[in-house]
């Protein structure tokens, strides 16, 4: 049997509601699962059933849908805890993550970037590589059944990412989503397609330095070292779809030169995953959608994924349980 958490977010936001029915629907489908939901009884309204298990966390005061509670910012944070310290003791197999809001717990005096570098914070990794994965809406078979789209730099300003873009952090980012792609998804021998930061890839130093100076000379020593890297690749081009077949996965420099094209290929299916950690996490690709929270209309697509893409990897996973 395998053990799955899943943390239902910002309880004011559709977290709470996509758990409760993307679990009974995925439950019904995979009869060798247990979902453990974590949050408050009250707010999920439900109690344990068969294979769904609800671990109970109370909120810290009241929960009303669609409006953020500040005093509610270390509930939030409580299910994240509690998800890592069951995922790091064996008792859960791996983690899902629903949507939480950033700005809220951050307003609670509580320094917040996001789950993924909150994650890895709390398992003591110095750098975790965040991946999206999801199937594209367009049937075609120009299109892989899966992409997966990688960052070198995740929540940062734009101005920001040129300076942090260093040799340094594209080797490991690399190197993570490499052994992850071979660990977990397991792809024994990965190709991963790497764009340029500037356009056109820099035009050969022409249109930005950030090509000639770090990445070209990066992915030569990966390629030395016997990794498939490919690369740099125009950020306008790399998502044609003869590369999209190429490819194991692309890394992109920044946030939205990945995930812009990306959501618009899989919107509703897509599925955040965060590569480099001991432990398994998967999370929806989308935000706490609070004008949305308590009509009963949220899409539940992009849990369904993660539950089954937490499912597949903790298959794959030498540390699954077999209980």
């Amino acid at each position: 049997m395998i053990h799955l958490a899943l943390t239902t977010g910002e309880p004011a936001g559709i977290g709470p509601e996509i758990s409760v029915k993307a679990t009974r629907a995925f439950l019904k489908d995979n009869p060798d699962v247990t979902v453990h939901l974590l949050g408050d009884r009250q707010v999920l309204g439900c109690s344990d059933e068969p294979r769904l298990i609800v671990e109970q966390h109370a909120t810290c005061d009241k929960v009303s849908p669609g409006e953020l509670n500040v005093l509610n910012a270390p509930y939030v944070l409580s299910l994240l805890d509690g998800a890592v310290k069951g995922c790091q003791s064996g008792a859960y197999d791996a983690m899902v993550t629903a949507p939480i809001h950033k700005g809220i717990v951050n307003q609670s005096g509580i320094r917040f970037t996001g789950h993924t570098e909150y994650l890895a914070e709390k398992c003591g990794v110095p750098l975790v590589v965040m991946m999206l994965c999801g199937k594209p809406v367009f049937e075609s078979s120009l299109l892989p059944e899966q992409l997966r789209v990688a960052l070198a730099t995740t929540h940062l300003p734009l101005h920001e990412v040129p300076k942090a873009l260093t040799a340094d952090l594209l080797e490991q980012t690399i190197h993570i989503l490499h052994a992850d792609l071979k660990n977990k998804f397991g792809i024994q021998k990965p190709l991963i397609y790497v764009t340029g930061l500037n356009p056109h890839a820099g035009e050969s130093g022409h249109m930005g330095s950030e090509e000639v100076e770090v990445i070209e000379p990066v992915i030569q020593k990966m390629k030395s070292l016997g990794l498939q890297v490919e690369g740099p690749f125009a950020g306008d081009t790399i998502f044609s779809p003869k590369n999209l077949m190429a490819a194991d996965a692309i890394l992109a420099m920044y946030h939205d030169q990945g995930l812009a094209p990306f959501k618009f290929a899989t919107f509703g299916s897509g599925v955040n995953v965060t590569l480099g950690l001991p432990i398994i996490r998967t999370s929806v690709d989308h935000g706490t959608a609070l004008n949305m929270a308590g009509l009963g209309q949220a899409d539940i697509s992009s849990m369904l994924a993660a539950l089954n893409l937490a499912k597949q990897l903790a298959r794959n996973s030498s540390g699954t349980s077999s209980t």
